[in-house]
């Protein structure tokens, strides 16, 4: 087990409530402290003397590192990355391990609902029934706002890695012709591989299925709003960051694309400031990051989590990042 031979590990969760999952005990000899959540300022304090941390969104920075000496292990209870700094653990030789593809049925999932909702224009017809808009129809039904199908249309999937695919193969279910884009090459049948600017300019329906880095944050910003159709929908299931959300909000307000679906914010939890926290549009809908959060995603996540400690604790570690 690669820790000091005197000291049994110390594996401290920093925000369990954000795992709604049973977490089974790790199969070797062990401390273990779970905390609800976890502020910044109390990160070394509750992190002190332990071996293993683990962490969904609760931020692990160079300046917290530098003051645990006996961490050997971070183990991130999601897929991002983005909230530990990678450099300052590969610095003092600390193992980074992640989860992936857990939620490879609930992201795509939440992607086609929040992209039917938008297309048959879920949102306005609710709102006039609630109403009693209906009640009082002359007609047997109400048809004021309009509707699509999906069949026939473009899905263009920016990101072509396993989420990707999978909403790609929803997609086809649907009916829908599918083009892509990928930092690797397409090579699939029945996937159109295009630029981002040609995928954008394109399709019906753009969703992203991205990791956040440098390279990638404001990928789609006003430019590239601009290159869409005017009915066009963008989906994001990923990461806030990758759209400007100013601009996003700029181009609903103005109509100059059809709608979005939004599952996540540059800022989780979001500043009262944020344009599109308060965005009352029926054909915008925000969701507050639950994608990812089906019971068995999150019991996938749960035992992929231990598997991730365990093989560091056998000196094989995986999903190493």
């Amino acid at each position: 087990m690669p820790t000091r031979e005197h000291a049994m590990p110390r594996i401290v969760f920093l925000d369990r409530d954000s795992l709604q999952a049973r977490v089974r005990a790790p199969a070797f000899d062990h401390d273990w402290q779970d905390h609800a959540g976890t502020a910044q300022d109390q990160v070394v304090q509750r992190l002190a003397g332990a071996t293993v941390a683990i962490t969904n969104k609760v931020p692990l920075r160079a300046a917290a590192i530098e003051q645990l000496p006996d961490l050997r292990m971070v183990a991130i209870a999601a897929t991002g990355t983005d909230n530990v700094d990678l450099a300052a653990c590969r610095a003092r030789g600390i193992v980074v391990s992640n989860i992936r593809n857990y939620s490879l049925v609930s992201v795509p999932e939440h992607c086609f609902t929040l992209l039917l909702a938008l297309r048959r224009n879920l949102r306005a017809y609710v709102a006039d029934v609630e109403a009693g808009r209906w009640e009082r129809s002359p007609r047997f039904c109400l048809l004021d706002h309009p509707i699509g199908d999906l069949a026939g249309s473009r899905l263009g999937i920016v990101g072509y890695g396993a989420l990707g695919k999978k909403v790609a193969q929803l997609g086809r279910a649907f009916g829908m012709e599918i083009a892509a884009t990928s930092r690797s090459k397409v090579a699939e049948p029945g996937v159109t591989e295009l630029p981002l600017d040609e995928l954008l300019a394109s399709s019906d329906v753009v969703s992203l299925h991205l990791p956040l880095t440098d390279a990638t944050r404001h990928l789609i910003g006003a430019r590239e709003l601009g290159l869409m159709q005017p009915h066009a929908l963008l989906i994001n299931t990923a990461r806030g960051g990758l759209v400007d959300e100013a601009a996003l909000a700029a181009a609903l307000r103005d109509g100059r694309i059809g709608g979005a679906g939004f599952d996540v914010l540059s800022q989780e939890p979001p500043s009262p400031d944020n344009p599109l926290l308060r965005l009352r549009l029926p054909n915008f809908i925000l969701t507050p990051h639950v994608a990812w959060a089906s019971g068995g995603a999150m019991q996938t996540l749960a035992d992929m989590l231990v598997d991730n400690i365990e093989a560091w604790a056998a000196g094989r570690p995986t999903n190493v990042v």
